[in-house]
């Protein structure tokens, strides 16, 4: 039986004989699509080659894609674990043709490909056309296929379309019929939602761009795209009619089965197929960047792992699941997919932090819904507000009360959830409906074909020569810039370097013949590096000669701080684990910032322990090296990337400082070794020195570490030092002193604020006898007093000595606060039965402009608004008391 690997592989080898570029999957985060989530099908990262917008070296190309379907409009999530060919992570084979062949060889293709190499039974199969395209027909029927096997449909099935604008054309899909013996009906029928007949193939024509208008013109270059997803493929090579039940997909299902102890096949068999496609998703987008959280990707991300979760849950796992399923999931992806490999820790890590806050929160939000559902009828819909409360006090997401309710055969009054949420709307969408980045703008598509990417020459020299080739304001090329013009500048070559990869542009100056600009930033799109520049003198127009200077002090700062967060990164690592990865970063020239994955805040140790380690290795002084290599090589090596990071055929890998082992020589290895693109210091000494000064969480499993290097970080000791030298001169005092000297200073003030309070006591009682104003009230002895120099701190222990002196008796005592009165009043033990200080207090309280007060029987508490009004305010609890009479 051939695997699933196996499948892919002769997928992808025959389209290499038929002279197909073999591409690597693109990130399941789109970089060229701004409307989509994630990438969805094989052609999202050929769609400015379908456009023409972009070209490369290569018109046919063949991939193994990997997609997810979990959000916005291209949304699979309910479906998986109760059908036999829905998921949320698949992967989908495709080859592509940008105007080169057209239908006469696509088709052929791939009937060849499924009835020779992959050895289909060519009566099995029956195609379907769009029924205009009778050039498709007649090449199926010159193929060998039945007419009564070429069904003609003349729905939207069989046309496809990128979006309401862009290219489109007809499709012609391929489908295989599994017999009689299971219901269904051809394509076109009236039965066709049946599993008798099984697309496998769809074959796109790219021929036309439909505009907003609705109309169609023809592309200048008729284009083909197809897909094949190696799931169904492969359920059919295997045998099997259910894509749970290929080779990868049973042993993550088994592996589950293993883990919880259930049977796969029993009646928990729908929780362990949710359980292995989630898996898959969740573990595919954490190592393409994605990272749990409660907005755009991450949310979605974070729905598709708590609904694994609940699965888990009803399987009966007492602990945390998910994580212990990644190894079997490299095991069975990670030889073609090696980002798997890489991010396995990070993976692990993710999964096992966000299943261990969830737990909780399942078991109360699933109380919480029984409870609700043992108030209904039978069959009753859960109450909107209800769903809504597990969502907003619980972090239900409204599908996965959908779907726990789904197997009680309930469903949930959508219309109820969405009027409780309406105050909520922007936390209560369940998917995102685009994202990626921002588009670039036609014009540098335009200057990359016109010209040619910027050749990049800032890794060697802050100085150039190069050609002025275009000047671009407001999206649009012009013909020259004037003195005090805003404009960008495109060059030929440039020192400058282009933000990326958390490394900020660099600035400068350009000069030529008959002008100059000051350059602000730097940026690129499409390997076009775009100058931002204002012009200081003269004008500037396209074909000039120009010099190109870098502002040498700000880039010394950004390289001794990027080589820093290299250092930092490892460090990192090495103190907190493996699963520490880069989540994003800063390398200004003021500052760096570096964001990685871990779940707690750092202790003061570790923190001191990364920063000793950064240091020592800068004082190493070991020479920074850069080696050009495949991605293959560099990760062979060990060497970090980005994940979720699209690399070329070549990356640079810059290493730097050397970690001893139990010896020397052989036994030395790299400390830091990366992929990067960005620029660094030629010895570690020459960062200088680096202090952290920040550790916080940047998001949800996510920390953020700052810190400062070189003239920064010296500038900021020195700041520390001369405070300290200022405190330990006010307090004559050494500095290693001063510790003990502020404890000292601290007891002191302390011992003294009790002196102070106690004789302000004293003073307002007149002498600390105790005896003033005593009066009886209702057979009740009564000390009623207002207090000036007193706050409201003081009262209680200077009632409990005045309760003591009378033996039996209440006091009512009004500091006047500054303007901002308090009151508080004591009953002796005998007397609670009779009266209650909190009555008193709260009558004082509504004397002077106040509300409530509290406490208990024998004391209470409270403040007013007005101190002119302290004395009404004794008026009224000695009402309280002759009211007893």
């Amino acid at each position: 039986m051939a695997s699933l690997n196996d499948i892919r592989s002769t997928f992808l080898d025959y389209f290499a004989r038929q002279g197909h570029e073999v591409v690597d999957s693109s990130p399941l985060v789109p970089r060229n699509d701004p409307t989509l989530m994630f990438a969805n099908s094989g052609m999202v990262q050929f769609k400015n080659l379908f456009t023409g917008v972009e070209h490369r070296d290569y018109s046919r190309a063949t991939t193994a894609q990997k997609c997810v379907r979990a959000g916005g409009k291209h949304n699979d999530l309910d479906n998986v674990g109760y059908t036999a060919r829905h998921h949320t992570f698949f992967e989908m084979l495709g080859n592509f043709s940008f105007g080169d062949y057209f239908k006469a060889e696509a088709i052929p293709f791939a009937w060849e490909l499924l009835t020779k190499d992959f050895g289909i039974d060519k009566s099995r199969l029956l195609t379907t056309v769009y029924h205009t395209d009778e050039e498709a027909f007649a090449l199926w029927k010159k193929i060998g296929v039945p007419e009564d096997r070429i069904i003609r449909i003349a729905s939207d099935d069989n046309f496809w379309r990128m979006g309401p604008t862009g290219p489109c054309g007809p499709c012609t899909e391929i489908f295989y019929d599994h017999g009689d013996h299971i219901w269904g009906g051809p394509p076109g029928s009236a039965e066709e939602d049946g599993d008798r007949f099984i697309e496998i193939w769809n074959v796109v024509f790219m021929q036309n761009e439909q505009h907003p208008d609705g109309s169609m013109t023809p592309l200048p270059n008729q284009s083909i795209d197809t897909g094949m997803g190696l799931e169904r493929i492969g359920a059919l090579l295997q045998g099997k009619h259910d894509n749970y039940d290929t080779d990868v997909m049973r042993a993550l299902i088994e592996a589950s089965a293993h883990a919880t102890s259930v049977d796969p096949d029993g009646p928990g068999k729908m929780h362990h197929r949710v359980i292995a496609d989630h898996l898959r998703s969740t573990s595919f987008l954490i190592a393409d960047g994605v990272m749990p959280s409660n907005e755009g990707r991450g949310y979605v991300l974070r729905r598709i792992m708590r609904r694994a979760m609940r699965h888990a849950h009803q399987l009966g796992a007492g602990d945390p699941l998910m994580h212990r399923l990644v190894p079997a999931l490299v095991r069975q992806m990670g030889g073609h997919y090696t980002e798997l490999q890489a991010a396995e820790a990070l993976i692990t890590e993710t999964l096992r932090l966000e299943e261990t806050r969830f737990r909780q929160t399942l078991d109360r939000g699933l109380r919480l819904l029984e409870d609700e559902l043992s108030h209904l009828p039978d069959g009753a819909d859960l109450p909107g507000a209800a769903a809504f409360k597990l969502y907003d006090t619980f972090g239900f997401p409204l599908d996965l009360t959908q779907d726990a309710l789904r197997e009680k055969g309930r469903a949930v009054d959508t219309a109820g959830f969405d009027a409780a949420m309406a105050d909520q709307k922007a936390k209560a969408r369940a998917a995102w409906s685009g994202s990626g980045d921002t588009s670039e703008a036609a014009v540098w598509f335009d200057l990359a074909e016109e010209h040619g990417p910027t050749e990049f020459l800032g890794y060697d020299t802050e100085r150039a020569e190069a050609q002025v080739l275009a000047l671009v304001r407001d999206g649009a090329s012009i013909s020259a810039a004037q003195q005090s013009a805003a404009v960008q500048i495109v060059v030929n070559q440039t020192p400058f370097y282009a933000e990326s990869g958390g490394q900020v542009g660099d600035a400068g100056t350009i000069r030529t013949a008959t002008g100059a600009a000051r350059i602000t930033d730097t940026r690129k799109a499409q390997g076009v590096f775009i100058h931002f520049a204002e012009v200081t003198q003269g004008s500037i127009t396209p074909g000039q000669g120009a010099e190109l200077v870098v502002d040498h002090a700000r880039r010394s700062a950004i390289r001794a701080n990027h080589s820093a967060t290299h250092l930092l990164h490892e460090a990192l690592r090495t103190t907190l684990g493996d699963h520490v990865a880069q989540r994003g970063s800063l390398n200004a020239p003021d500052r760096l910032r570096f964001d990685f994955s871990h779940g707690a805040a750092l202790s003061p140790a570790e923190l001191r322990q990364i920063e000793d380690d950064v240091n020592a290795f800068i004082r190493q002084n070991s020479r920074v090296s850069t080696r050009i290599m495949t991605p293959d090589d560099a990760r062979a090596i060990g060497a970090q990337a980005l994940f979720g990071e699209k690399y070329g055929d070549e990356v640079r890998v810059v290493s730097m400082g050397t970690q001893e082992g139990s010896g020397k020589g052989a036994d030395a290895r790299t400390y830091s070794l990366e992929l990067c693109g960005g620029t660094h210091v030629q010895q570690t000494g020459d960062i200088g020195l680096c202090v952290i000064t920040g550790d916080s969480a940047s998001s949800a499993g996510v920390r953020r570490i700052e810190a400062l290097t070189g003239t920064g970080a010296l500038a900021h000791l020195n700041s520390q030092s001369a405070a300290v030298a200022e405190v330990a001169a006010l307090l004559r005092a050494q500095p290693a002193e001063l510790g003990a000297r502020v404890k000292s200073l601290m007891d002191e003030r302390r011992a003294l604020q009790n002196e102070v309070a106690q004789l302000k006591r004293e003073l307002a009682l007149g002498g600390g006898d105790g005896s003033a104003d005593v009066r009886e009230v209702a057979g009740i002895k009564l000390v009623a007093q207002v207090l000036s120099g007193v706050s409201g701190k003081d009262l209680p222990p200077m009632i409990d000595e005045m309760k003591a002196k009378l033996g039996s008796g209440v006091v009512v005592l009004v500091a006047d606060g500054g303007g901002k009165p308090a009151v508080a009043a004591g009953v002796t033990a005998d007397l609670t039965g009779r009266v209650s200080a909190v009555d008193l207090v709260r009558a004082a309280t509504a004397a002077m402009g106040g509300k409530g007060g509290g406490g208990r029987a024998d004391m209470a508490q409270g403040g007013g608004a007005d101190a002119a009004k302290a004395p009404d305010a004794l008026k009224a609890a000695e009402a309280v008391i002759a009211a007893l009479a």
